[in-house]
């Protein structure tokens, strides 16, 4: 189901076309935090860890005073707290993007929304990353043996 193609015209290509957009921005980020955290989200374990993770034990801010001023992130943050926090972007990105998937089955059925995904991540792959990089197994998701 093609929808880059010159043929392919209409307002249902043009939201077919928003839709694979919006995953593949989403995807994109996922993979960048993903190898910015040194989190491989191929990985079932770490997937589930990124997923679980529990809110309180975000790191609090760092009250003390240093005189390293290199060591403060530029918004003030200590390097433990950000990196929380990069984390819990990511763990909202994936649940985001995977109830944008189970919508768009919804709305488009499930090979449009096959193709949307493996849309993305061949745009994933073409910008260098690993397929799988953003977390999103295909394989697993529509391969029903």
């Amino acid at each position: 189901m093609p929808t880059d193609g010159p043929e392919v015209d209409g307002p249902v290509a043009d939201q077919l076309r928003r839709m694979i957009a919006l995953v593949r921005e989403l995807s994109a980020r996922i993979a960048r935090l993903a190898t910015s955290l040194g989190v491989d989200l191929e990985n079932e374990a770490e997937l589930e860890r990124v997923l679980h993770i529990d809110a309180g034990r975000v790191p609090q801010p760092d009250r003390r005073v240093t005189p390293d001023r290199r060591t403060a992130t530029r918004n003030g943050m200590s390097p433990d707290r950000r990196k929380a926090h990069l984390r819990e972007e990511l763990r909202g990105l994936l649940v985001l993007r995977y109830g944008v998937a189970r919508s768009y089955v919804d709305r488009v059925g499930v090979d449009a929304t096959r193709h949307i995904l493996v849309s993305a991540q061949e745009q994933l792959v073409r910008e260098g990353f690993k397929p799988g990089a953003d977390g999103a197994n295909l394989k697993r998701l529509f391969d029903q043996n």
